[in-house]
């Protein structure tokens, strides 16, 4: 229900961290065990999609290796991955994400007009030639179709395979994190 779920996002599945922390060594869900501490360890705690996919034990461990790859290992600057979160979040309407995520991208240095232009569907002026990749790329992926050559090409060059990978892989863990605590309704942080 609802209500079960809202209490396991406000802290219901404390359960999970002992008086000192540390995330508890196992947790008993639908008669599976789960090594909680590979979910939190990776990051330092359990972050908030987490208290939604830990569920599915098993999903929230595959979920945590990507997520911990997209956000702390991958080819792309900190920025660029922020950027991406924020479109997708945008695209999903997912508020919590946006506003976790644009706060993080203003942080980085990122015009506020970049996402004021963003979040009605305007194009956003984009100096940096790699973040205009991202952004173009980004968009194009989400569109129908396969979209122009120029930008896929454009992005190999600059971003490489590998980049064009991990932005596509961005958009659909970030797209599963934006339904996700939009469907659980998740706090927006103020």
């Amino acid at each position: 229900s609802y209500k079960s779920l809202k209490a396991a996002l406000e802290g219901g599945i404390g359960a999970l961290a002992t008086a000192s922390g540390q995330f508890a060594e196992t947790l008993t869900v639908s008669g599976d065990y789960f090594p909680v501490l590979g979910v939190g360890a990776q990051r330092g705690r359990l972050l908030t999609p987490y208290r939604i996919w830990i569920h599915s034990p098993k999903l929230a461990a595959a979920l945590e290796t990507i997520g911990t790859f997209l956000n702390k290992k991958s080819s792309l600057s900190e920025r660029e991955v922020e950027l991406v979160i924020c479109i997708i979040a945008n695209h999903w309407k997912g508020e919590y994400v946006w506003t976790v995520h644009t706060r993080t991208c203003v942080e980085l240095g990122i015009p506020r007009s970049v996402f004021d232009a963003i979040r009605p569907g305007r194009e956003p002026e984009l100096h940096d030639e790699r973040e205009r990749t991202v952004y173009d790329l980004t968009k194009v992926a989400m569109a129908p179709g396969a979209g122009p050559d120029e930008v896929f090409e454009r992005a190999e060059r600059l971003l490489g395979r590998h980049g064009i990978a991990e932005v596509l892989a961005l958009l659909g863990y970030y797209s599963s994190v934006a339904m996700a605590v939009k469907l659980h309704r998740a706090p927006v942080p103020a």
